[in-house]
């Protein structure tokens, strides 16, 4: 299994980035392999990825969702993958965001990716990309301020 932490800061407020994260569909225009994302409903969606050439799909469902702070996630089926982005307010208008993602490499091509540090690689560029993203467009092409878990 490999334990990713990765962290951007964003020059946007905290929901700013909070509501793009909720735009699950977006994925694909900032995290790298990610062809499509399909929301089923507020907690479902379907994810189509690349690997190495490779097309898999993979369900997902919300663990947890509390606006501005944190987003969770865990895989139902398809592949082993959970994690946990969360959102902390560091001034006006600055925010930081750190995803962790616990996964299982499947596959030759997988396991040889993950100790050759690619995954950790392309974790680091989506964050990149999604600081880029958002602070390009300023304003959060959504979002869904419901909350998942909890009491």
């Amino acid at each position: 299994m490999s334990e990713l932490i990765e962290t951007v800061e964003v020059n946007v407020p905290v929901h700013t980035a909070y509501n793009q994260w909720t735009q699950f569909e977006d994925f694909p225009h900032f995290m790298s392999g990610v062809s499509q994302v399909i929301q089923r409903d507020d907690t479902h969606m379907t994810w189509t990825i690349d690997i190495a050439g490779q097309e898999r799909e993979f369900a997902v469902e919300i663990t947890e969702q509390y606006p501005d702070e944190r987003v969770a996630w865990r895989t139902t089926d398809g592949t082993t993958h959970a994690g946990v982005v969360t959102f902390h307010h560091l001034s006006e208008g600055w925010a930081r965001v750190t995803l962790q993602l616990d996964t299982v490499p499947e596959g030759v091509a997988e396991q040889l990716g993950d100790k050759l540090g690619l995954v950790k690689s392309r974790i680091k560029g989506d964050m990149k990309r999604f600081k880029e993203f958002i602070e390009q467009r300023r304003t959060p092409t959504g979002g869904w301020r419901g909350t998942v878990g909890g009491s």
